[in-house]
């Protein structure tokens, strides 16, 4: 089932971004920079849209100077001011999809993951895998029955 955002959501992904959002009815848009870096990123949260289905989703959009990112249907999200970033996830049975967004403009997508791959012990992994088993598994508990 799809994530719907609320005002306090959009207000915890502004503490943590350390940006303000632009909004529209149904839209938060963050325009992220490091000056360090040279990076720029947009993210936009549609909070809520109406599917021709008559069901309701949630969109999350990452553009950035050479790519666009998106996770359609977010089923939940982390934001981890420690971090400075904020996890977008859309789950569907055993495997789950996380876009990173990172307070320096910083963005990942990781597609795809097997669940089971959250809660293992991370040094019996292949190294290609161990990145996307880190990042997604601080989202683990916004899904009660993995394991």
């Amino acid at each position: 089932m799809a994530y719907i955002f609320t005002e306090s959501d959009i207000q915890r992904v502004e503490d943590v971004l350390g940006v303000l959002a632009k909004r529209g009815p149904h839209y938060a848009r963050y325009e992220l920079a490091d000056e360090a870096s040279g990076r720029k990123i947009t993210l936009e949260i549609h909070m809520e849209m109406s599917l021709p289905t008559g069901e309701i989703t949630s969109l999350v959009s990452v553009y950035a100077v050479s790519s666009f990112l998106q996770i359609q249907g977010c089923t939940g999200f982390k934001a981890s001011k420690e971090l400075g970033e904020v996890i977008f996830v859309a789950r569907s049975g055993d495997t789950a999809n996380g876009l990173v967004v990172e307070r320096e403009a910083g963005c990942s997508l990781y597609a795809n993951v097997n669940t089971a791959l959250l809660s293992t012990d991370f040094t019996q992994l292949p190294p290609e895998l161990i990145m996307s088993s880190v990042a997604l598994s601080v989202t683990e508990d916004l899904f009660g029955d993995l394991g």
